[in-house]
């Protein structure tokens, strides 16, 4: 199994979630090593695959599970307890701290979003109507409704040329801080939208 990843629409991958083990001694496990059927194996990272296993498998023991995200945020910790409701799987009761986790990791980015740069409240009810309307004519007839989109693709790339170019002039954490991303993907959003090489 592949690890599970949470990102958000705006804050992209600098945000990034996922679920954190943690063994009984507190320690982070490894990686899970699982050989693959072409002679090639992989390593797995899911919460999942830390289940104790068998004494040939070698797989450690998940004992708390956290939300963990790219920024480096961590959350509470989720004690997996197989005893709550009977002897429960390990799977089924790592799934209630699972869920828990993405609970936290949603708050975590919704305070991330308190902490941006505000937007006037008119300027967020346009763009929620505007948002709104699009999804409605979508019903009606989707390629206006692409036609609405490319409209504002072509209104942000041109609105947002010159405050690029003002914000690349201030510190580069200051501005990523401000809209909530880290430091390489604001460089890569900025250059996007005023037309240089992000290399540059």
């Amino acid at each position: 199994m592949d690890d599970e990843t949470w990102t958000s629409d705006e804050f992209v991958s600098s945000h990034e979630g996922r679920v954190g083990v943690l063994l009984a001694d507190g320690k982070v496990p490894k990686p899970v090593y699982f050989d693959g059927s072409s002679g090639t194996g992989r390593d797995v990272r899911h919460w999942s695959v830390y289940d104790g296993g068998t004494p040939l498998s070698q797989r450690p023991r998940a004992a708390v599970l956290h939300a963990e995200c790219a920024c480096g945020w961590t959350g509470p910790h989720h004690v997996i307890d197989e005893t709550v409701a009977g002897d429960r799987p390990f799977r089924e009761a790592g799934a209630d701290a699972a869920d828990r986790c993405v609970d936290d990791w949603d708050r975590h980015i919704a305070h991330v979003g308190d902490t941006t740069v505000p937007l006037p409240v008119e300027l967020e009810i346009l763009l929620e109507n505007v948002t709104a309307a699009i999804e409605a004519l979508t019903q009606e007839s989707p390629i206006a409704a692409i036609k609405a989109a490319r409209r504002l693709e072509v209104i942000a790339q041109r609105t947002a040329h010159w405050p690029s170019h003002k914000a690349r002039e201030q510190e580069p954490e200051t501005v990523a801080a401000a809209l909530g991303l880290n430091v390489k993907q604001t460089r890569t959003l900025l250059a996007r939208f005023g037309g240089w090489s992000p290399y540059s």
